[in-house]
């Protein structure tokens, strides 16, 4: 069954830190200092944007654990709540993901959480049968052209949207992520933040586009992004000098998010499941 066209909005909720790879290993207690209650503080301005529409945030484990309310205050405005690691860094051996999913597994089985975003949407082909383990139905963690679902023993991949330039690729084995391989191979990941950062009305008209054909683009955007941190650029002057290329995560999209929830019906990704299903 092919499901209603919709925008697949999603939302990455992770702290104003997490884009740059220097805090990945810093103490917790460390992390929580630095976060400043910004998280706290970003979501209720965040789900009165979203007003009545319906989408996905991908929680960041150990912030369940900092703002017990934040996974209470989304799945009581009815959105979906997934996971996104219990800490921000990059995962690519099987057995420090399973650690990871283990660190969360207490509230993911309180919030009944059955969606799954590898950071930096890149993993291994190898953590399918994982996610099935620790009963997940989906995951959205690599990057493929809109409309493409891929079944991975139980659990379905909806991958976050590109936009195929040359021919339609077809092999979809992880990792897929945003890279150099990715774009020479004629892919366009407009799915990506990144990309309406820098691209914005292009984006726009290729999400257009793709709603005309049928089909339900999978984006993402960060709570940095929609709710500024204090202090942003100051405290993350050093990164943006380290690494210039995280600069269009920093721009502020609030404009853009108007424009996707005024003109696009959206919905979870399970409900899209279910669709799918």
């Amino acid at each position: 069954m092919t499901p209603s066209p919709r925008l697949l909005l999603t939302i990455d909720y992770e702290s104003w830190f997490a884009l740059s790879r220097r805090y990945d290993f810093l103490p917790p207690e460390t992390r929580f200092q630095m976060d400043e209650e910004y998280s706290r503080r970003a979501i209720d301005p965040i789900l009165e944007m979203l007003g009545n529409s319906k989408i996905t945030f991908y929680l960041v484990g150990e912030m369940a654990g900092w703002y017990p309310e934040l996974p209470e205050k989304i799945s009581k405005a009815g959105h979906e709540v997934g996971f996104h690691c219990h800490v921000h860094r990059r995962l690519n051996n099987i057995h420090e993901i399973e650690k990871d999913l283990n660190a969360s597994a207490e509230w993911i089985k309180k919030y009944n959480v059955r969606g799954y975003r590898a950071p930096m949407i890149t993993t291994v082909e190898e953590v399918y049968p994982l996610l099935a383990k620790h009963n997940f139905t989906y995951s959205s963690s690599q990057y493929a052209p809109t409309g493409v679902t891929i079944k991975k023993g139980s659990i379905w991949e909806i991958p976050a949207s590109t936009l195929p330039l040359l021919s339609m690729p077809d092999e979809f084995n992880a990792p897929r992520n945003m890279n150099l391989k990715l774009i020479r191979g004629g892919e366009f990941p407009y799915g990506s933040s990144f990309m309406s950062g820098l691209f914005r009305p292009i984006v726009y008209k290729i999400i257009e586009r793709e709603f005309k054909a049928g089909k339900s683009p999978v984006i993402f955007l960060h709570p940095y992004e929609l709710v500024r941190p204090l202090r942003w650029y100051a405290r993350f002057a050093k990164d943006l000098l380290r690494d210039p290329s995280l600069l269009p995560f920093t721009f502020h999209k609030v404009n853009f998010l108007k424009d996707l929830l005024r003109n696009f019906p959206t919905s979870s990704m399970q409900d899209y499941i279910k669709e799918l299903s």
